[in-house]
């Protein structure tokens, strides 16, 4: 699932603005601060902290880091950690979403510059399995902690990953308005599409690429575009 791709310049295109990064995770946890009350940005600002901490930990020692390491990382005392998260799942929920929200908006701007909706739809699937390319040894840490986490906390990963799935929905929804898909439900068709692409980036960060991922992208991207009865993939430009 995103997790690999770094932001990018915002291109410019006409007609089309981009949303407001909304940062939910640390709307949440800034809420149940019992320090809300007398200054909800500083709370946000402080949740942030610590997410970012844990975030530069999962980068060198995955989700194995101890509480006493991030707030080392994050500069904080122990009883700071517990007033925004109940504990480190709660954490790393919320730097499962941080890392899905930060890559859909990266993938919102690289893509503001095509005019197509369809080719803005095969730019979210395909940039995605994309990030299989980047270096790293093992799986990653979306991928290792995200199947435990939803098993644990199903609502919680489906509010993480459903920033990916307002990408889709926005894009299928321009592209029926057009003319250029007929999909008989489009909420769920994006919701498909969002897990069928966290299952086949899962699947090869933990097994491994047997073919370039430009190929597995467009495999993808082939049978999602079909499965939204957009007629064959060749009739969507540049497919």
């Amino acid at each position: 699932m995103p997790g690999r791709t770094t932001s990018a310049k915002a291109g410019a295109k006409k007609g089309r603005q981009d949303p407001p990064r909304r940062e939910a995770w640390a709307e949440r946890v800034a809420d149940q601060s019992p320090s809300v009350q007398r200054s909800r940005d500083r709370s946000v600002e402080q949740a942030r902290s610590i997410v970012a901490a844990a975030r530069r930990l999962a980068e060198t020692k995955g989700p194995s880091f101890t509480t006493q390491e991030l707030i080392k990382e994050a500069g904080i005392a122990l009883q700071t950690f517990y007033r925004y998260f109940q504990g480190k799942d709660a954490l790393l929920l919320a730097v499962i979403e941080d890392v899905i929200e930060e890559a859909c908006q990266a993938y919102r701007e690289q893509a503001a510059a095509l005019s197509d909706p369809v080719e803005r739809l095969r730019f979210y699937v395909t940039a995605t399995i994309k990030g299989l390319d980047a270096p790293g040894g093992g799986p990653s840490f979306i991928t290792s902690e995200h199947f435990r986490l939803q098993t644990l906390y199903p609502d919680d990963v489906s509010r993480a990953t459903q920033h990916f799935t307002d990408l889709l929905v926005e894009e299928i929804g321009v592209a029926t308005a057009a003319g250029r898909l007929q999909p008989q439900d489009p909420q769920y068709s994006a919701w498909l599409i969002t897990q069928l692409t966290m299952a086949v980036f899962h699947h090869y960060d933990c097994s491994g690429l047997d073919e370039p991922t430009d190929q597995i992208a467009q495999r993808l991207w082939e049978f999602c575009f079909t499965a939204v009865q957009g007629g064959t993939p060749q009739a969507a430009k540049g497919g």
